[in-house]
């Protein structure tokens, strides 16, 4: 069977037919299945945000979330904090964070910014490196520690970007044994796993879980205007999570500004396509208090892209998509944290 052969057949058994096909402008060489869509019905509106469900949880979370990675990047906690804060009075409650993130200033300062009250206001998600049962624990404790938390409400496998690492943490002595530990001594509430590499590698984790017995509260992937053309996820991971009723965690919509780069797209148009597919978040870096305005106008006055919409955008970003050549973090090591720093896996 071959590679996209595979990916196909994994990704569509039993799937409901999808409702976004950018089709008629030969905007499908990933030959995958077309794109699926969400389904207002299912969003809760409040003020000026929109809820929607994080899988089978029963969990409501914001339908854009604070990125963890740039919230370390301004110069100061105070601006940082100033950020979280006006995100989290704005109603935007999920925050994404790393234990790697700038050595682990993102996570003391997201600590810092949910006192006085904050921590209430939050749905919190952080990210593990290790691959061994000591290394992921050691992990947690520390993020625990940085986030001023009793409890992280997600807490995911990250870089799953090899197809050994499903294997590794779930593998005697694995990390998978240190989450399930901290889960039932009280310390995190539900379980994910993330990659940014190969819809194969995501995959490969889904079907290790099951032959474990375990089944992922969340997933996190890339979805761009971009990803539609190449090494898809939204054509080839997203239908499996939906059949399984997993929360989708949409990542790098902007590809930290490199769909930008490409011109195929604006910010906007970004967010809004993949806010269209049946994402439960989509999480999007705002180191500025514009780019945190920006986000949300975008959800206030979100309108689901129609058909004609889509397949106009995504034969626009045709030409920009081949090849990865604006998502290296598909076809290069530079993105890859653990790949730097293998003795974060243990």
């Amino acid at each position: 069977m071959q590679r996209r052969e595979f990916i196909h057949a994994a990704a569509t058994a039993g799937v409901v037919p999808p409702l976004l096909t950018g089709r008629g402008t030969g905007a499908e060489p990933d030959k995958g299945p077309a794109l699926l869509r969400f389904d207002t019905a299912n969003e809760v509106v409040r003020g000026d945000m929109r809820y929607r469900k994080l899988g089978s949880t029963g969990v409501e979370v914001s339908c854009v979330g604070v990125g963890g990675h740039h919230i370390g990047r301004p110069a100061d906690d105070a601006e940082g904090i100033k950020i979280i804060r006006t995100a989290l009075d704005a109603g935007m409650n999920f925050l994404d964070n790393c234990w790697d993130y700038h050595d682990g200033l993102s996570e003391l300062r997201m600590g810092k910014a949910l006192q006085d009250g904050y921590r209430k206001k939050a749905f919190l998600m952080t990210k593990i490196d290790g691959r061994t049962k000591a290394a992921a624990a050691k992990q947690i404790d520390q993020c625990l520690l940085r986030l001023r938390t009793d409890v992280i409400d997600l807490v995911q496998h990250h870089e799953m970007i090899r197809m050994e690492d499903a294997d590794r943490v779930f593998g005697e002595g694995g990390a998978q044994e240190a989450v399930e530990a901290a889960r039932k001594a009280g310390k995190i509430r539900f379980v994910g796993f993330t990659g940014h590499k190969d819809p194969l590698a995501h995959l490969r984790t889904l079907e290790v879980a099951k032959e474990n017995g375990f089944r992922f509260d969340a997933v996190q992937m890339p979805l761009n205007v971009l990803d539609a053309h190449f090494r898809s996820f939204a054509r080839n991971v997203l239908p499996a999570l939906v059949k399984e009723q997993i929360g989708v965690l949409g990542m790098k919509s902007m590809g930290d500004g490199l769909v930008l780069q490409s011109k195929a797209a604006t910010a906007v148009e970004c967010l809004n396509y993949a806010l269209t597919l049946p994402t439960s978040v989509v999480i999007t870096g705002m180191e500025t208090m514009e780019r945190l305005k920006q986000a949300l106008d975008v959800v206030k006055n979100f309108k689901p892209l129609t058909e004609e919409q889509v397949t106009a955008l995504l034969g626009r970003t045709k030409e920009a998509a081949a090849k990865g050549r604006y998502e290296r973090f598909k076809t290069t090591p530079d993105f890859d944290g653990t790949a730097k720093h293998p003795e974060w896996m243990g």
